[in-house]
């Protein structure tokens, strides 16, 4: 998965609060196991089916309807956008749910959501629960269906002005911020 492009066209910021680093996933690829190719993958949906399945069913170029191998890259894999790589085998997400990938404002990593038909937002594998319990309609769906694992941030990706919180060091120091030299 790719965060969205950054170019002097596309600035790094929400044109809301420039303050606001964009953190919404733009772009979802597969890589062809065979030519290790990136393929765009058009919807999440189709993006979490292969997710899924990955393990036994890994993905190839000719899956996607006349590409092979001998064409080019859909996309690339640069720093020109923040990328960062799903684990393979994260359940696709029941019908009627919706997984959301939040990505922390230091880059540091991505948080996993839920949100339920209803459009309430759960954290926990306990609210799932409790939410599943308290509306019957979805007695159905499978606790095992979700996955908190968050992708992992690709760090050769994140841009160099980020600001990076650092580990509070031994001498009490509270967490500082400093720019990422990657």
């Amino acid at each position: 998965m790719a965060l969205k492009e950054r170019s002097p066209e596309t600035p790094k910021t929400s044109p809301k609060n420039p303050r606001v680093a964009v953190r919404s996933i733009d772009t979802y690829a597969a890589q062809c196991d065979k030519c290790l190719k990136w393929r765009v993958i058009p919807t999440e949906e189709e993006y979490e089916e292969i997710r899924s399945k990955m393990e036994e069913n890994p993905y190839v170029c000719d899956r996607k309807p006349g590409v092979s191998c001998d064409d080019p890259a859909d996309i690339e894999y640069n720093a020109t956008r923040t990328w960062v790589i799903d684990r393979p085998g994260v359940p696709k997400t029941p019908e009627g749910f919706k997984r959301s990938l939040v990505l922390r404002r230091d880059f540091s990593k991505m948080d996993a959501y839920y949100i339920t038909p209803t459009g309430k937002k759960l954290r926990t594998r306990n609210e799932i629960a409790a939410f599943i319990e308290a509306n019957p309609k979805y007695k159905d769906v499978n606790l095992s269906a979700f996955n908190f694992t968050s992708p992992k941030v690709m760090e050769d990706t994140i841009p160099e002005d980020a600001v990076r919180k650092v580990p509070s060091s031994a001498n009490g120091n509270k967490k500082k911020a400093l720019k990422d030299s990657a």
